[in-house]
C-alpha cells in the first residue's frame, strides 16, 4: 500500500487501473447522466459557448434525497476512504464534486493550468506548493483520453516554458504542449487521484460521450470553508447511513465555523 502513497508524492497523481466494477458504477452513472440531464437544459447557451464542466453535483438541485444520498456513499465508501488517508496529509473534509464532459463546439481547445490559478496571485499559488494538498478523486464512466500532466509539478514551481505557456506569455498560448507533459487515458472502472495543485489539462474525447466524475478533498482548514456549499452536504440522517462519514462532518463543523 505504500507504492500508492509513494507514487503520488513523488508524481503529484496515481492511477488504479480496474478500481471499479461495473456495477459499483452503475448506481453513479444513472446519477450523474441525470444530473447532466438537467444541468444541459438549465445551462444550453453556456454548454455551446465554452462549458466543459459543471459543479455541486450533490445539491438539492437537480437530484432527489436517494440519489444525493448514493453519490454521499460512494464518496465515503471504506473503500476509498483507505486511499484517501494515504495519499492525503492529516485530517481532510470533503471540499466539492465535479463532472467533466467534451465541449459542444469540436475545435474548442484545452488548457494548461493549476486549479489555484483563477483565485490566487503567482505568489499565493507558490505558497500552496509547500501546503497539504487539495486532492481530485476521479471517476471515469466512459472509457476516455483521459489527463495530460506534469508529474512532480505539485511541489515545485512552473519552468519557463510551463508558466508561459500557463499564463499565455511571450507568444505562449495555453494550448500548446509542453514538453514536459505526460499524457494518462483512463477507461471506465479506474481511479485516478491527482493534485489540485499540478500543472494538467483534460484531453477531449472524439466521441463527445465523456463522462468524468471529480470528488475533492481538502485540508480540515478554516479557509476552505467559503467553496463549500452547505446545500451539497448531507443532511444527519443520510450521515446515518455511511460507512465513513467523518469527512462529511469536517465539512458541516468547517462551515459552521465561518
Amino acid at each position: 500500500m505504500h507504492a500508492i502513497s509513494d507514487s503520488y508524492n513523488a508524481n503529484g497523481y496515481v492511477v488504479l487501473k480496474k478500481f471499479f466494477s461495473a456495477h459499483e458504477l452503475k448506481a453513479l452513472h444513472e446519477c450523474v447522466s441525470t444530473f447532466h440531464e438537467l444541468w444541459l437544459i438549465d445551462n444550453a447557451d453556456f454548454y455551446q459557448q465554452r462549458a466543459i464542466n459543471s459543479a455541486y453535483l450533490s445539491s438539492t438541485k437537480y437530484l432527489n434525497t436517494a440519489q444525493r444520498s448514493e453519490l454521499f456513499a460512494f464518496v465515503s465508501s471504506h473503500k476509498i476512504m483507505r486511499l484517501a488517508h494515504q495519499v492525503l496529509q492529516g485530517n481532510f473534509a470533503f471540499l466539492n464534486t465535479q463532472l467533466f464532459f467534451d465541449p459542444a463546439n469540436s475545435t474548442q481547445k484545452n488548457y494548461w493550468h493549476r486549479d489555484a490559478q483563477y483565485h490566487l496571485t503567482l505568489e499565493q499559488q507558490k505558497a500552496m506548493l509547500t501546503q497539504p494538498d487539495v486532492v481530485h478523486f476521479r471517476v471515469p464512466l466512459v472509457d476516455e483520453p483521459g489527463l495530460e500532466l506534469v508529474p512532480g509539478s505539485h511541489k515545485r514551481w512552473d519552468s519557463k516554458e510551463e508558466l508561459d505557456v500557463r499564463l499565455e506569455r511571450n507568444g505562449k498560448t495555453h494550448p500548446e504542449p509542453l514538453s514536459s507533459g505526460h499524457v494518462q487515458a483512463l477507461d471506465a472502472g479506474d481511479l485516478m487521484i491527482f493534485s489540485a495543485n499540478l500543472i494538467h489539462r483534460g484531453l477531449y474525447s472524439k466521441t463527445n460521450n465523456r463522462l468524468a466524475f471529480d470528488f475533492l478533498f481538502c485540508p480540515n482548514d478554516i479557509k476552505y470553508a467559503e467553496f463549500i456549499d452547505s446545500d451539497c452536504l448531507p443532511t444527519h440522517e443520510q450521515l446515518d447511513n455511511l460507512e465513513a462519514p467523518q469527512v462529511f462532518k469536517n465539512a458541516i463543523d468547517l462551515k459552521a465555523r465561518m
